[in-house]
């Protein structure tokens, strides 16, 4: 490294409720002058802008430090993007966990076989996920919001319409519902 190249370190959890805290303090005992953290999903590279900004920030020489692979990429596709990305800026990878260092050739097949299994992980875990929901949809198990009406109440709201007279914002009002609702509780077949 010359004397302007930089260790930059990037964090990444998915949700709200977990904690940067760890990966911070791997990547300050590795040395990382500057850190960019965020709380996103990993799915999609180019929604995270910490990443986007990682990126863009890291010039010739510098080291981008992450503590696991899959806090970077969650898919090979993504993967090969960044390496190329990094590549071609002539950026460094290490990923401390899995002790991969890409200006070795052994640390080039590592990344690129670590991608492999992420991506074949995550690929599970949906299938898992999937068939999971399809059980419990079997076992009548409803997912989603709750319906704002129940079918005696979308019953009724159609007689009170049609046969009393009132109006959808005389309906919308006495149910406590929006205007859409009370149009598809009047669009059901009866």
């Amino acid at each position: 490294m010359s004397q302007t190249s930089q260790i930059i370190g990037y964090a990444r959890v998915s949700s709200v409720g977990q904690h940067l805290d760890v990966q911070l303090e791997k990547l300050s005992e590795a040395g990382c002058t500057k850190v960019f953290a965020e709380k996103k999903s990993g799915r999609q590279y180019e929604n995270r802008p910490q990443l986007q900004a990682c990126l863009s920030y890291v010039r010739e020489g510098d080291v981008l430090v992450i503590s696991r692979l899959d806090r970077m990429a969650r898919s090979v596709l993504d993967l090969a993007k960044i390496a190329d990305t990094l590549q071609k800026k002539g950026v460094s990878l290490r990923v401390l966990d899995q002790a991969i260092d890409t200006t070795t050739s052994e640390g080039r097949l590592m990344f690129s076989l670590l991608g492999a299994f992420a991506a074949f992980e995550a690929d599970i875990r949906a299938e898992r996920q999937s068939d999971g929901i399809k059980l419990a949809q079997a076992k009548g198990v409803r997912f989603g919001r709750r319906q704002a009406l129940t079918d005696d109440q979308k019953a009724t709201i159609r007689r009170l319409h049609a046969q009393e007279g009132f109006s959808v914002g005389q309906l919308q009002q006495k149910y406590q519902v929006g205007r859409a609702t009370v149009y598809r509780a009047l669009s059901e077949a009866a």
